[in-house]
């Protein structure tokens, strides 16, 4: 209609009346459906809160929260709202060789295989602090992020026996050949609880993907985003993400629900490897 205006120099009305159209569809201004509004700032709220969250896992929120809307929908607001997840480029791993690989030696029920791994990072003062990270492979559960200034062989085996204690000893636990892993005391003490360790091939980390991945969120959501005071902040801020990963955070490789109720359905199925702790020394 603006080009028909320009090129025979008309107004408006003219225009319209020589195509048949009415003005009023000339000016009309699409608006946002009124009821989307409310929907469109809890989106907005969970996209703050959770930056690196898609629409696909926005939405699952957004349906926890009562509101009923499917995924095109949420997709068309976030499009429309010009929300994005940033693009992370990933340099490509190599699978390895290992039978012990994840790919390989898979979990299959709760509390077969766990997988354990240590993050880095520092507090305000530039001081390092470190983490062992323990996850179970099959319900994806968090079992405990460890945070200190330096963990040790005698350390992981502390915090082994308060899980094993609580949850009851896993079939297998699978790690890197890092000194804290390979040491023989922690050896001699998986080896007496009767948990058979998977010591993933040097220089393949994605043979422990269940670590790397968990890992990789871990520092994409908080330890990217957060900057330690001191280690006592550390150790509240890290425990809180722990919770909120495994009791609200929809995972994507399990169909949307949480680690923790992923977990619920698998002890109500019977899906548990083991159930009762070792005799512990």
């Amino acid at each position: 209609m603006d080009g028909l205006q320009a090129d025979h120099d008309v107004s408006e009305r003219r225009a319209c009346r020589v195509v048949g159209q009415h003005r009023s569809v000339q000016r009309y201004e699409p608006r946002a459906d009124d009821r989307d509004h409310e929907l469109i700032e809890r989106m907005h709220e969970h996209a703050r809160e959770n930056p690196r969250y898609g629409y696909r896992r926005i939405t699952n929120l957004l349906r926890r929260d009562g509101y009923r809307v499917n995924r095109k929908k949420v997709q068309r607001l976030w499009r429309e709202a010009g929300l994005r997840v940033p693009t992370k480029q990933r340099k490509k791993r190599r699978l390895g060789n290992s039978a012990n690989a994840c790919h390989r030696h898979r979990a299959e029920s709760l509390n077969h295989v766990w997988c354990y791994d240590f993050v880095s990072d520092q507090t305000e003062d530039g001081r390092t602090i470190k983490m062992l990270t323990l996850v179970d492979e099959y319900t994806r559960e968090c079992l405990a992020i460890e945070v200190a200034r330096s963990l040790r062989g005698a350390d992981v085996i502390r915090v082994l026996d308060r899980l094993f204690e609580e949850r009851g000893a896993p079939g297998h636990i699978r790690s890197d050949n890092g000194p804290e892993f390979i040491a023989n005391s922690v050896r001699s003490h998986l080896q007496h609880c009767q948990v058979g360790p998977l010591y993933i091939e040097p220089g393949a980390p994605w043979e422990n993907g269940y670590s790397e991945s968990f890992n990789g969120s871990f520092g994409d959501e908080l330890l990217k985003r957060e900057l330690f005071i001191n280690l006592h902040e550390a150790k509240v801020v890290v425990e809180d993400y722990r919770i909120k990963y495994n009791t609200k955070r929809p995972h994507s490789s399990l169909a949307y629900f949480t680690p923790v109720e992923f977990a619920n359905k698998a002890r109500q199925s019977g899906q548990v490897y083991r159930q009762q702790p070792p005799g512990l020394s």
